[in-house]
């Protein structure tokens, strides 16, 4: 069991004491892949989902680009939301496991949605769309959120921090 795992289910007793204990590389590098696979798949969306949506899709450019606009307004209202509904979080696994465990399926799914051409006409392509971006960015929220507040449950030690995010970052710019 991982250190963020022991942290995440021990009493707060237990995790004060071992928050301070030393992380080791295989413990960063196993945290940190996570975010490389994320980054992996958000920076496949954002590179390519508007080229695929006009030139392989079919949608118009203004249509796309709209549809950009609207689902980044709606993700800026949304992200405080769920940071919300975290931060309320307590289940039997901890705060963060059950939005790391149960939104990974989905948001591989919903990737490969997004790149799914069904044979619809324009409108229908156009709802399509817009379903899956916008489902996709809210699921990659369920995972990011919560992801990003587990560095403050592994550890309070502020050397162990910096040193865990700067692997973590280290692999989400490997994954950009």
């Amino acid at each position: 069991m991982g250190e963020a795992q022991r942290v995440e289910m021990e009493s707060p007793e237990m995790a004060e004491s071992n928050a301070s204990a030393k992380i080791g590389i295989v413990e960063k590098v196993g945290y940190a892949s996570g975010d490389l696979a994320c980054n992996l798949i958000y920076a496949t969306v954002s590179t390519y989902l508007l080229f695929f949506y006009t030139d392989v899709f079919g949608i118009s450019a203004a249509a796309a680009g709209t549809m950009f606009l609207v689902v980044r307004i709606f993700d800026a209202i949304n992200d405080p939301i769920i940071g919300s509904l975290v931060d309320r979080t307590n289940t039997r696994y901890g705060r963060f496991r059950p939005y790391l465990l149960y939104s990974a399926v989905p948001f591989a799914i919903l990737a490969i949605l997004c790149f799914t051409t069904p044979d619809f006409n324009e409108w229908g392509k156009l709802v399509y769309a817009y379903i899956t971006y916008t489902l996709l960015t809210v699921v990659y929220t369920f995972i990011n959120v919560p992801y990003g507040a587990l560095t403050s449950a592994i550890t309070r030690d502020n050397d162990e921090v910096v040193s865990l995010t700067s692997v973590r970052m280290i692999f989400a710019n490997i994954g950009d």
